[in-house]
């Protein structure tokens, strides 16, 4: 057997904030997790679907970035991105 070639192997100190909020039309639960990994932006991940995004205040603005890291409706999206521009 090969010996094993790490990419990087690192252990971070990182600030964690659990959430859940009930929109219009969906729950959301999500771990929002704050390091320096990242180039000041969070790692949001959405419990209930399983799905995560690296988002910062730049990926808000793209049109169609949450509905897509998130397999969200417009409408859902909104809600989830609204909550977000509060945090980032």
């Amino acid at each position: 057997m090969s010996e094993r070639f790490f990419l990087y192997d690192d252990i971070e100190e990182t600030r964690t904030r659990f959430v859940s909020f009930m929109g219009e039309n969906q729950r959301f639960d999500l771990a929002i997790v704050n390091s320096s990994r990242y180039y000041g932006k969070l790692l949001v991940l959405d419990v209930q679907s399983s799905r995560f995004a690296i988002i910062g205040s730049d990926d808000l603005e793209e049109p169609g970035y949450i509905e897509h890291a998130y397999q969200l409706e417009a409408e859902e999206a909104e809600e989830l991105r609204s909550f977000l521009h509060e945090i980032v």
